[in-house]
């Protein structure tokens, strides 16, 4: 289980990420001019509104003034206003969401694109639900911050500067009366902010850290049920899930608190205003119908106020996303392509492959692989054995290109492999791992891995190469047949034989097996041998396994022990040598004895 802790944000981080995300936001600089129009014209037929209701009052109720077609046109601006507000607000309101959303999946698309371009070592590093929060929960807060943060800022803080020129033309003495809560404010918002920045960001990692939990779970959800351990990791479950729990429950007390602080600092306000105004009102200083405006946008001065601090969580969240996101952004792949100028294109690839003196170490102090020598020559079939940890998958990871080699080279038709386009060189290279991946969609559409310039056709001619049509055919909606995520419903075998279909459908030169028939029983395993030899043909072909019988007739077998290769030949000539190739035969012959033995007792007592 990864566990992560996040360090403070750096302003200057928080700085970089704003200003990547204006980027995101400049193609839209247009819409937000409308968004700032719209807002301006709504907020002055909101704030027209009290004053009207002030001149009915002052030049009309109090001096006894009873001109009806007055107060009828006044009653008729007003509504006028209102419909203009409503109006103008519904645009706003659309044109901010459009521009937010568009921005927002522009980002959530660069995101999972930059993911897919880190190599192998950023996901040996970074837990795959920690990955899935950025994607979804943090992008989501980037567009919380467009359609409710982002219009809140600018409708309200235009408002509050309306409402101070209104207030200070209707009565200048007043309006400094009511500006003395203004320091109070900034003091409240001041001594706020670092704190809930950090109980933010809390929440924001915890969220993190229970959904790589369970996306862990979930994923080796067979070992947890095998092993019982549904208890234990219950247990795990609900100690994040309280975490998070109490981080959330924080964060709510410290936005109720901030909130509430407002609304008593409101009414202290109005309070005192009404008390300053009606002394004023009854020595003849201040008209009825003023103060009432005043009490009016008084109250409209903190509504404003309110909806900010209402969204300065969500604002704080939006920082910690952002610095989160744009520290991915950041990231760059170990393995990269040279400039377009110097990489060598593979034209007419033969396969021959050259190891030369290669060092390779997932940790700077700790080699995998020691000065390894070793060629391959074109259509040659290699078979890798050894224990656990001599390094055979990593020569493949190697080879594949997930890493860089650390000194020597790696070639292919005596090119550097570092001098192709990884493109290139993955097109070239057909990978079938233990567990091949299977997506959510039909056989067809994973045979041709959604690719729709590959024909149904050369599909089904490649399940037939590999003998599995048969098993094809006999499902419902044959080669339509919608299979789940990872191919769940099907066996280990049939899974690799669509796996096997997938090579003979994009045809690469050399051809990698990582102990792709470790988990079959002998009767798939045989069935894979045969759709084995059929894909090899014409190709290099590299073969890890743990069963000898899976590589017995390879042109030359491969015996290695911490990263060094300690014997080759064929297998009659590795036997001769009675060594580590002839332990580890009688090491598979003994196990499969045992298997042999466990099975027979099995069908006894049964």
């Amino acid at each position: 289980m990864f566990k992560q802790t996040k360090p403070p944000l750096e302003p200057k981080q928080t700085q970089a990420s704003f200003r990547a995300l204006a980027k995101y936001a400049k193609p839209h600089k247009f819409t937000f001019a409308i968004v700032i129009v719209c807002a301006l014209l709504g907020i002055a037929a909101d704030l027209f509104q009290p004053y009207l209701v002030k001149i009915a009052i002052d030049d009309n109720l109090m001096i006894g003034k009873n001109d009806f077609s007055a107060l009828i046109m006044i009653c008729v601006m007003y509504g006028g206003l209102s419909i203009s507000s409503m109006f103008f607000s519904y645009i706003q309101n659309n044109l901010l969401q459009f521009a937010g959303q568009s921005i927002v999946a522009k980002i959530r698309k660069d995101l999972f694109q930059h993911i897919f371009k880190q190599s192998m070592s950023y996901y040996d590093k970074t837990p795959s639900g920690s990955l899935i929060t950025h994607v979804s929960s943090d992008t989501e807060t980037l567009n919380q911050f467009f359609t409710q943060v982002l219009l809140s800022l600018v409708r309200d803080s235009m408002t509050l500067i309306f409402i101070v020129v209104l207030m200070y033309h209707l009565d200048p003495t007043l309006t400094l009366y009511s500006m003395i809560v203004i320091p109070i404010i900034l003091l409240i918002a001041v001594g706020f902010r670092e704190y809930m920045r950090k109980t933010y960001q809390l929440s924001r990692s915890r969220l993190s850290q229970m959904v790589a939990f369970t996306a862990e779970n979930l994923s080796g959800m067979h070992l947890i049920q095998a092993f019982h351990q549904e208890k234990e990791q219950m247990s795990r479950f609900m100690d994040k899930n309280t975490s998070y729990f109490r981080a959330n429950l924080r964060e709510v007390r410290t936005n109720v608190l901030f909130n509430r602080s407002f609304d008593i600092l409101g009414n202290l306000s109005i309070a005192f205003i009404t008390w300053i105004g009606g002394i004023a009102v009854f020595d003849k200083a201040v008209e009825f119908g003023v103060l009432y405006a005043f009490i009016t946008y008084i109250r409209q001065f903190f509504q404003p106020i309110n909806n900010i601090t209402q969204q300065w969580n969500t604002l704080q969240s939006t920082q910690v996303s952002m610095t989160r996101i744009w520290n991915i952004f950041a990231a760059q792949p170990e393995v990269k392509d040279k400039e377009a100028s110097e990489l060598v294109p593979l034209d007419d690839v033969k396969g021959d492959i050259h190891f030369d003196h290669v060092h390779f170490g997932y940790q700077k102090d700790t080699a995998v692989i020691e000065d390894l020598q070793l060629h391959i020559a074109p259509g040659e079939m290699i078979g890798i054995v050894g224990t656990t940890g001599a390094g055979k998958s990593s020569l493949i990871s190697l080879l594949c290109r997930f890493y860089d080699v650390q000194g020597g080279s790696i070639r292919i038709d005596g090119v550097d492999i570092r001098d192709i386009s990884q493109k290139d060189l993955h097109r070239t290279i057909g990978l079938v791992q233990q567990e091949p991946y299977l997506y959510a969609g039909s056989i067809l559409e994973n045979v041709r891995m959604f690719d729709p310039t590959i024909l149904p056709e050369t599909v089904i001619e490649a399940c037939k190469l590999v003998g599995a049509d048969a098993l094809i055919s006999r499902m419902k909606d044959g080669y339509e047949t919608r299979i789940s995520e990872r191919g769940s419903g099907l066996s280990a075998g049939e899974r690799q034989l669509i796996s096997f279909a997938r090579i003979i459908v994009f045809q690469p030169k050399v051809l990698i097996l990582d102990e792709a028939t470790a988990n079959l029983d002998s009767q798939t395993e045989q069935l894979i041998q045969t759709a084995l030899h059929i894909v090899a043909e014409g190709r290099t072909t590299i073969v890890i396994a743990h069963r000898i019988s899976t590589i017995m007739h390879a042109d030359r077998i491969i015996v290695m022990s911490h990263g060094e290769i300690v014997e080759e030949g064929t297998h009659t000539e590795l036997l001769a040598f009675q060594g580590f190739y002839e332990q580890l035969v009688q090491h598979s012959q003994g196990t499969q004895t045992k298997g042999n033995e466990t099975e027979g007792r099995i069908s006894s007592i049964g």
